[in-house]
């Protein structure tokens, strides 16, 4: 392809229209309509003689996950919180997280008043890597927290081991990864707890929620007080106007409960999931093929993934392309032909505007702790390779038709063919 690249003045490679997100489906609206005139918009609220919403989610994705127990929240982060918290983690206790990853991964461990130890990810599928776990352990670690990232399940055989061994909770966090299944069993089920994020851009969505699932009544007991100022939803009848949730004063929480609205809209989506994952995976696919062709290097995922969902599709580019461009200007070019955005991936926790505890108060609780939670006292230099390398989309353009797909590919092609054009 000769032609000069869209972001240096050319034509664009298709103007063709991508698939939004979210997308709401056929039952969405009668549901909303249905917690708007029933007199109770979360459970917080005056009992109303029937199953609140909140409750058919929580039933419906705890069967989803094969997990026990589901305890919706009002979002991911309330929900990692919440399950590190029910797991014993505490003030000053140490929690492995995986370097490469949005913020919240150490936010909701700083919430706590928690120690993130940022660790290194594998380099073939941008997950916890084992054996970097296994270095960082000491005697204060309290938890791991594994991230299934992008479109890869993290190597769920090795961190369960290294778990087991050091008697510690593994906590999934699996907002990439509503669907995935390692050994034909769903993502979540495998640690202590696995969370969920159903935040707007997530592949099971309702604008911003989330989600606690295990099989462990205790922790989830906690995760219930935690979530709901100490209360817990009553096992015994309640009357009409009567208050479901229960003041137990067994442990004291927040508020962080999934509304009815919300959860109305996660019961019409979680019907959708499964459809829309199976369409992103045969794309994917077709992707991975005609990109290979041309020397780039996908996402891998652990050995013992049988089901991908694909939050985002990712991508390595080659030392030789980068070595004339940065992978910043080369992603402009993608959006550029494409007309979607085409971006890198987070950057690392340990040099990431975002994860800045300094710039808070609350956790200038003394010298020592703010010493222990500086993220750049950690060295993650395959995070930081990644970030260089890698360029990634979001899952809703998976969606698209293959003959779409077939043009990410010539975008791709064409941006290869004219990169000296970017080198600015």
């Amino acid at each position: 392809m000769g032609t000069s690249l869209a972001i240096s003045g050319g034509p664009r490679l298709t103007d063709r229209e991508w698939p939004r997100w979210p997308q709401p489906g056929d039952r969405a609206l009668k549901s909303l309509e249905d917690v708007l005139t029933s007199g109770r918009w979360t459970i917080s609220c005056a009992y109303q003689g029937r199953q609140s919403y909140e409750r058919q989610f929580a039933e419906a994705f705890a069967d989803y996950c094969r997990s026990a127990i589901c305890v919706p929240t009002a979002t991911g982060t309330a929900a990692l919180a919440i399950a590190l918290e029910a797991c014993g983690v505490g003030a000053s206790d140490e929690v492995i997280v995986p370097g490469l990853s949005w913020v919240a991964s150490a936010s909701a461990v700083l919430g706590i008043n928690a120690v993130p130890v940022l660790v290194d990810v594998d380099p073939a599928t941008y997950c916890l890597d084992p054996a970097a776990v296994e270095a960082a352990i000491t005697d204060r670690t309290r938890a791991i927290t594994l991230v299934h990232a992008y479109s890869a399940v993290a190597d769920l055989d090795s961190l369960l081991d290294i778990a087991q061994r050091h008697a510690l909770p593994l906590i999934e966090d699996c907002a990439h990864a509503h669907g995935a299944r390692y050994g034909d069993w769903p993502v979540g089920a495998f640690g202590a707890a696995g969370v969920f994020s159903m935040q707007g851009s997530k592949l099971l969505t309702c604008g911003e929620g989330g989600a606690v699932v295990t099989d462990d009544p205790e922790i989830a007991a906690r995760a219930e007080h935690l979530r709901a100022d100490g209360r817990i939803l009553r096992r015994d009848e309640v009357g009409v106007g009567e208050m479901e949730l229960q003041e137990t004063g067994r442990l004291m929480g927040s508020n962080a409960c999934l509304s009815e609205f919300h959860a109305a809209v996660l019961l019409d989506q979680l019907g959708l999931l499964d459809g829309q994952n199976a369409r992103r995976v045969r794309a994917a696919e077709h992707l991975d093929d005609r990109l290979g062709e041309l020397g780039l290097t996908v996402q891998d995922t652990s050995p013992g993934t049988t089901d991908r969902a694909y939050y985002r599709y990712a991508v390595r580019l080659p030392d030789e392309l980068l070595a004339v461009a940065p992978v910043g200007r080369i992603a402009q070019a993608l959006t550029a032909e494409l007309g979607f955005a085409v971006m890198q991936t987070h950057r690392p926790l340990n040099d990431n505007p975002l994860n800045r505890p300094s710039s808070r108060r609350r956790f200038a609780t003394g010298p020592d702790y703010l010493a222990r939670v500086d993220p750049s006292r950690f060295d993650l230099p395959v995070a930081k390779s990644i970030h260089e390398s890698v360029v990634s989309f979001g899952h809703e353009v998976l969606l698209a038709p293959l003959d779409a797909v077939n043009d990410i590919a010539l975008a791709f092609r064409k941006v290869l063919d004219n990169i000296h054009e970017i080198t600015d």
